[in-house]
């Protein structure tokens, strides 16, 4: 090939994009060093404590993370945000997929940035047992709550945590609580599994129904309906209304039958129209009078007090268990014993019992 045909080649090293003139060297300095230097985590719990949503969402991802390099910077963070948390209401939104969490959210979202509230919306999506992907498309699902600048949305994995609700969703709670949220509103996947989860970290639990699906008085929705404190029938429009109202009185039947809670709040059934934008205002002021009784009756901090405790123990657990697996001769011997047992020389309670002996 002769030298000239080399020049024309396709197949030459090229050197590299050149920086932009308009861009100067500092300015790129700046954006490499934050790219490669250590997390300051000073400097982001002062911004985090300024409402900064771009923080809170950087402070959330080293929470969430697994990675043993973050787990340091998050206990700070979460220390630091510690003293400026606790000054928001906690909410809890469960319901079956399709009945308009998402919408109820949106709405009901709107309503408060409206009356000068600051709001965090976490959204938990489901986690594919399969692939353990999530779409985390709630941003999507909200675009137009995502626009307004006193509300925040994260989405995160629900993971393999029960009742659909994301690890460290807890934590999470305290740093939106530090950048001066008022009000935490926790969607769960709500996929079936028990919702103790949402319940024990929420002051207020909203069940979310659909009129017509059968489940009135099924004795399987029994615990949940125990735990919630406002039954909302969605989608009470159109050829719906009907029905939403038969069901309205069907589920403050139901409601009758249960013991009176500790809160003395009498839970009811309300119904309402996320798509139309309607019944939501009723909501908030069975939020609002909800929050006067249980203040008024110093159940609120009470609660308060069991959410720390059962936080306290799952954690334990949760750390007992990590600290268990982990072990080398824990990981050996289980495969070994999951042979065993999938050879049929051993059942999986005397395989257990092994394992835990090695822990003594």
């Amino acid at each position: 090939m002769a030298a000239s045909d080399k020049k024309q080649s396709a197949l030459q090293e090229k050197k590299g994009i050149s920086q932009p003139s308009h861009v100067s060297k500092t300015t790129a300095d700046k954006i490499k060093s934050k790219r490669t230097n250590r997390l300051d985590t000073k400097e982001l719990l002062k911004e985090i404590l300024n409402g900064d949503s771009t923080a809170l969402s950087r402070a959330i991802t080293i929470i969430e993370s697994t990675a043993k390099k973050h787990q340091e910077d998050a206990q700070s963070l979460i220390n630091g945000c510690l003293p400026h948390a606790n000054k928001s209401i906690r909410i809890g939104i469960t319901g079956v997929p399709g009945v308009g969490k998402s919408t109820f959210i949106e709405q009901f979202g709107k309503l408060l940035t409206s009356e000068g509230k600051r709001v965090a919306v976490l959204a938990v999506d489901p986690t594919s047992g399969m692939s353990k992907g999530s779409i985390l498309g709630d941003k999507t699902r909200m675009e137009e709550l995502v626009k307004e600048k006193n509300a925040f949305i994260r989405p995160s994995a629900s993971g393999d945590s029960l009742g659909g609700v994301a690890r460290k969703t807890r934590e999470t709670i305290l740093l939106c609580e530090a950048a001066g949220y008022d009000a935490i509103i926790i969607e769960t996947v709500g996929v079936g599994q028990s919702e103790t989860v949402v319940h024990s970290m929420t002051d207020f639990f909203l069940l979310l129904k659909l009129a017509g699906a059968g489940d009135e008085l099924q004795g399987i929705k029994r615990g949940i309906m125990e735990m919630a404190d406002l039954i909302v029938i969605n989608k009470a429009d159109g050829e719906n209304v009907k029905a939403a109202k038969l069901a309205k009185q069907e589920f403050n039947r139901a409601l009758h039958l249960y013991p009176p809670k500790e809160s003395d709040w009498p839970a009811k059934t309300i119904t309402c129209s996320a798509l139309h934008n309607t019944g939501i205002d009723v909501v908030w002021k069975e939020l609002q009078s909800y929050f006067e009784t249980v203040k008024e009756n110093h159940y609120f901090s009470t609660k308060r007090k069991e959410q720390n405790k059962y936080w306290l123990l799952q954690t334990i657990e949760s750390r007992l268990q990590s600290d268990f697996f982990n072990r080398p001769e824990i990981k050996k011997e289980l495969k070994e014993q999951l042979e065993r047992i999938d050879r049929n020389e051993i059942t999986a309670f005397e395989a257990a019992e092994i394992l835990l002996n090695l822990n003594d």
